[in-house]
């Protein structure tokens, strides 16, 4: 008896964690970073563009900005490209790009072919500035307020529809509502 009794209720155990990531699936682009409601991650890189400037952290101050971690490698940035160009094109607020492990020539080609959604780009050729930010797979985008605190995060592709919902929410709104399924 012992000897069915262990397999069966393996596989029952094995049923509920898979109906549980199933039934949680809808929610796998949005999730809830630690860095929420936390100083954006300190940092300083070089400028991709402008080689004699510098991408720094500081810059968050003052005003709104998002912030998106991306890669000419990454299919799913390629898929976003479109949005990040119409949201820098609304004008709401400054897109800085974070270049993630990759080719500077590569990026620049990218941009120069796709268009340049970028205010700035910072080039975090070793990923270390992206560790900071708890990246672990791009496109990620992060909202930054005026006073340098992260207040979304969105891994996976950007669209306009989550851009509607998601993030302009927090720019009219002190306490803005946001929908469950964004954070």
């Amino acid at each position: 008896m012992n000897r069915f009794l262990w397999p069966l209720i393996a596989f029952a155990l094995l049923m509920v964690v898979m109906v549980v990531g199933l039934n949680n699936a809808d929610r796998k682009g949005i999730i809830r970073s630690p860095l929420i409601g936390q100083p954006a991650p300190v940092f300083d890189a070089p400028d991709l563009l402008d080689p004699s400037a510098r991408v720094t952290s500081a810059q968050l101050l003052g005003g709104w900005h998002l912030v998106n971690v991306w890669g000419t490698w990454c299919v799913e940035c390629r898929a976003e490209h479109a949005t990040l160009l119409a949201i820098s094109r609304e004008g709401k607020m400054p897109v800085i790009g974070l270049d993630w492990k990759d080719s500077d020539e590569d990026a620049k080609v990218w941009l120069q072919q796709l268009g340049n959604p970028y205010q700035h780009v910072g080039a975090d050729r070793d990923g270390r500035i992206a560790i900071d930010w708890g990246v672990y797979g791009a496109p990620e985008s992060f909202l930054v307020d005026p006073s340098g605190t992260v207040r979304q995060k969105r891994t996976g592709a950007m669209s306009e529809e989550l851009w509607s919902r998601c993030f302009l929410p927090y720019l009219s709104e002190p306490q803005p509502k946001i929908p469950a399924d964004c954070t």
